[in-house]
């Protein structure tokens, strides 16, 4: 599996280090995960639909992070991806807190993916 990012989830990853030190580390894990099984599994991911763009994105909603010791897998972060099973390629779109912001950037999936 390949695994590429977009330069603002680039800047998403490296204001959240600031907060969260195991980001990377966590991150590294989640890769693991998607190299084996990259489409969505639900409780833990699902498909974003309705957006009219021919790859797959899905929204990782649980996350194991370090940061949050006794937590398991209710960290708070999200992770959009894309996903394009032609090419056995993964896109990192967006990363972020839920507490920071309550949904994906739509916005951000469509410039890059129409």
């Amino acid at each position: 599996m390949e695994f590429e990012t977009l330069p603002e989830y680039d800047k998403d990853l490296k204001k959240l280090l600031k907060k969260y030190r195991t980001l990377t580390s966590d991150i590294e894990d989640v890769k693991k995960v998607l190299s084996i099984r990259p489409d969505a599994q639900p409780p833990f991911s699902f498909r974003i639909d309705g957006l009219g763009v021919e790859s797959c994105v899905i929204k990782v909603k649980k996350i194991a992070s370090d940061s949050f010791k006794g937590r398991g897998s209710n960290s708070g972060f999200r992770l959009i991806y894309a996903y394009f099973q032609e090419t056995a390629k993964i896109v990192f779109v967006e990363l972020y807190h839920k507490n920071d912001k309550e949904n994906e950037d739509r916005e951000r999936i469509l410039s890059n993916f129409k």
